[in-house]
C-alpha cells in the first residue's frame, strides 16, 4: 500500500490536508467520495530521497523555543479556522522575528510545497525537537494535527515554567557566590599586598598564618593575568573533557550519589521524562515509539540508556513499570504510579500526575536545600574575612605590645 497527500473539504466547508494510505490513487479518491467530501487534490507522498533533500544533522544549537511556541499557537489558530497548511505557513513564516528560526521555517515551507509531508519537512531540518516531529506525524495520520500541536504547546509551556522557577530560585545563591568571590579577590589582590608592603618596611616578625596569607596575596597580585588565563584554560579543558559520552555517563552517576541534590536531579529528570511521554501517548503515539522519541529527547546519557532498556522490555511484551524498575535509577514511587496507570488503562494521565508530583517535590526540596546553602555561604564568607583580618592585624598587636 502507498501513502498519498490528499486535500479536501468536508461537508461543513473546512479544508483538510492529510496523509492517507491506499492501494491506488483511484481507490483513495473513491473512498473519499464515499465520505461525501469535496476532493481538491491527491498526490503520492514523496520521500526525502525522492525530493533530493538531505536530512540535516542537528547543529547542536537550540532554537528560540519561545518564538517557536508563538509560531505554533498561531499555526493552530489558522488551521482550526480552515486554512490549508501551506497558506498558514505562508502567512506566518514572514512574521517570525528570530532569524535562524525563520530560515528553518522557510525551508520547511519549500519542502511542503514540493510535496513532502509537514512532519518530514520539520524532521529533515534536524533542529526541531523529536517530540514535535513525532507529534506532527501522528497528527497527520490521525487527521488531528491542530490538537496534537496544541498538546505540544501545552507541554512546552509547563516545561518552560518549571525550568524558569528553578532558574529564579538559583539567582540569589549565584549572586551571593559571585559577591563572595569578588570580595575574596579584592582582599587577596589589593588589601593583603598593601599590608605586606607595610610590614616589609617595618621589618616585623610575622606570625605563620600572616606569612601564608601575605605569600598568597603577593603571588596572586603579581601573577593575576597568568593565573586568570590558567583558570579559564582549565575550565575550558574541563568543559571539553565533560562532553565525551563516557564522562557524561560517569558524571550522571556521580550526581545520583550526591546527598539531597542527587534526589533533586533525578526527580527533575523523571518529571520531564513522564510529561514528555504522557504528551506523546495522549497524541496517539504507540508506547514503543513514544519511548524511542522520549529517549532521543533526553540530555542525560544515563537516562537514555535506561529508556532504551525499558523500550526493549516493552517490545518483548513486558510492562513499562517493570522496565523502569530494571533500570535501577527511577524512584520507586514513579514505578508504582506507572504500574497503577498500566493496570487501570490510564497511563498517559498517570504519567502527567507523576510529572506534577515530582515537580512539586523538586520545588520543595530546592527550597529546603537553598535555605541551607545560603547560610553556609554567609558563614564561609564570615570565616574567611575573620581569618584575613586576624592575620593582617595580629602583627600590629604584637608590635604594640613590644612598644
Amino acid at each position: 500500500m502507498s501513502q498519498y497527500v490528499c486535500k479536501y473539504a468536508d461537508p461543513q466547508g473546512h479544508v483538510h490536508e492529510e496523509v492517507e494510505t491506499a492501494d491506488s490513487e483511484e481507490a483513495l479518491r473513491q473512498r473519499l467520495s464515499d465520505r461525501g467530501v469535496l476532493i481538491y487534490s491527491v498526490k503520492p507522498r514523496r520521500s526525502i530521497k525522492e525530493l533530493n533533500i538531505d536530512v540535516r544533522p542537528s547543529s547542536g544549537r537550540k532554537l528560540h523555543i519561545e518564538q517557536f511556541l508563538i509560531f505554533n499557537q498561531q499555526f493552530v489558530t489558522l488551521t482550526r479556522a480552515g486554512l490549508p497548511i501551506l497558506k498558514a505557513l505562508d502567512l506566518l513564516v514572514g512574521n517570525v522575528k528570530n532569524r535562524r528560526l525563520r530560515e528553518h521555517l522557510l525551508s520547511v515551507q519549500e519542502k511542503v510545497t514540493s510535496g513532502m509531508p509537514l512532519s518530514g519537512a520539520f524532521q529533515s531540518e534536524g533542529v526541531f525537537p523529536p517530540i514535535y516531529t513525532t507529534s506532527v506525524m501522528a497528527g497527520e495520520k490521525s487527521g488531528s494535527l491542530p490538537e496534537v500541536i496544541e498538546r505540544y504547546v501545552t507541554y512546552q509551556k509547563v516545561a518552560l515554567g518549571v525550568r524558569k522557577k528553578i532558574i529564579v530560585s538559583l539567582i540569589y545563591p549565584a549572586m551571593l557566590v559571585s559577591l563572595v568571590f569578588i570580595l575574596i579577590l579584592f582582599l587577596v589582590t589589593y588589601v593583603v599586598p598593601e599590608f605586606a608592603s607595610l610590614y616589609e618596611s617595618m621589618d616585623a616578625q610575622l606570625p605563620y598564618m600572616t606569612q601564608v596569607l601575605v605569600a598568597v596575596g603577593t603571588t596572586t597580585s603579581e601573577n593575576l593575568f597568568p593565573i586568570t588565563l590558567a583558570v579559564f584554560g582549565i575550565g575550558a579543558a574541563l568543559v571539553w573533557w565533560a562532553r565525551s559520552e563516557s564522562v557524561r555517563n560517569s558524571l550522571d552517576r556521580f550526581k545520583l550519589k550526591v546527598p539531597l541534590f542527587g534526589q533533586i536531579w533525578i526527580k527533575y529528570q523523571v518529571a520531564q521524562l513522564c510529561r514528555l511521554m504522557g504528551t506523546l501517548l495522549q497524541g496517539g503515539i504507540p508506547l514503543v515509539q513514544a519511548l524511542e522519541t522520549t529517549g532521543t529527547s533526553l540530555g542525560s546519557r544515563l537516562l537514555r540508556d535506561s529508556m532504551a532498556k525499558s523500550r526493549e522490555m516493552v517490545r518483548e511484551g513486558q510492562p513499562l513499570s517493570k522496565g523502569m524498575a530494571a533500570a535501577g535509577i527511577f524512584p520507586s514511587l514513579a514505578i508504582e504510579m506507572v504500574n497503577v496507570g498500566e493496570s487501570t488503562g490510564s497511563l498517559p494521565a498517570m504519567l502527567h500526575s507523576v510529572a506534577e508530583f515530582f515537580d512539586d517535590d523538586v520545588n520543595t526540596m530546592m527550597t529546603a536545600a537553598l535555605s541551607l546553602v545560603e547560610p553556609a555561604i554567609m558563614i564561609f564568607m564570615g570565616i574567611f574575612v575573620a581569618f584575613v583580618l586576624i592575620s593582617l592585624y595580629l602583627p600590629i598587636f604584637s608590635l604594640a605590645e613590644t612598644l
